[in-house]
């Protein structure tokens, strides 16, 4: 699932192509044709991504809400679109670009009632200047529950998936079983700084790097990380892998049905206290 850089790239994208222009919208598949119907003619006022959800703002109070989940893929291109390829959710179209959608797991319009209640419902997003860091930690500071679940709850911090939740534990010193009420205000304050710059380097260069740069291939003299995902990390997808720091084994486990990755020696679970 793409996580929240992806979507606001593509809200930056969609506003370049469509806005301020009136847009044809069709649905190919038919699965949309009543909503793309109500949308076709209207003008694209402005696109917002918050966390993993994309919103196309219409004149007329009309709102279109994407949620690419596991499957979701957009497309797009200069003049006319080509034939429909496979099942294509939904088609805008101006005079000089097209776009296709393909596989969402919600492709609807709201209400702006429908809206708030949307952004109700979700946790502050790194990525937004409306965003309060105080937000999420007010329910982390007060939960049992390991910091990871936590992080990849989107009602707690919204846009945050696995890479992003692993490398910033990691970065912070954290084993992914850290009890939430464990977190100190400063610990909370550099993980949600570490996730502002992280997810916003993202969304400029279009790829997950996690590593400083004194940890790069080039600077250690080690060959590039060959991954679907791209980006150099220090733990995710790197499991019995020697960590680039203290040259420990990275470990990977079921956490909240999630794959974790971590490193025993850089994120060393804290000692049990002995009983007197």
């Amino acid at each position: 699932m793409p996580e929240g850089h992806t979507v606001h790239r593509l809200a930056a994208r969609h506003q370049e192509l469509f806005g301020g222009e009136k847009v044809l919208a069709g649905s190919p598949q038919g699965r949309f044709a009543e909503g793309a119907a109500l949308l076709s003619g209207s003008v694209l006022d402005v696109t917002e991504a918050y966390g993993k959800h994309l919103l196309h703002h219409y004149a007329g109070d009309r709102t279109l809400h994407v949620h690419l989940g596991l499957y979701g893929k957009f497309a797009d291109g200069d003049g006319e679109p080509p034939e429909p390829v496979g099942q294509v959710r939904l088609r805008l179209r101006s005079d000089r670009h097209w776009l296709d959608l393909r596989g969402p797991t919600a492709c609807e319009l709201l209400s702006p009632p429908e809206v708030e209640a949307l952004r109700a419902r979700l946790g502050a997003d790194p990525l937004r200047a409306d965003a309060d860091p105080d937000a999420p930690y007010a329910r982390i500071r007060r939960s049992p529950t390991p910091l990871f679940a936590l992080l990849l709850d989107q009602s707690i911090v919204a846009g945050t998936g696995l890479i992003f939740v692993t490398e910033a534990l990691f970065r912070a010193g954290l084993p992914p079983t850290t009890p939430g009420r464990n977190l100190s205000p400063e610990g909370w304050q550099r993980i949600w700084a570490d996730l502002v710059e992280l997810m916003g380097t993202a969304v400029r260069t279009g790829r997950i790097d996690t590593v400083h740069p004194h940890h790069l291939p080039e600077a250690m003299g080690r060959p590039p990380r060959v991954d679907r995902h791209g980006g150099e990390v220090y733990v995710y997808r790197r499991a019995a892998l020697p960590c680039h720091l203290c040259g420990a084994a990275i470990l990977r486990g079921d956490l909240a049905g999630r794959n974790s990755y971590w490193c025993p020696g850089c994120q060393p679970a804290p000692r049990a206290r002995r009983r007197a």
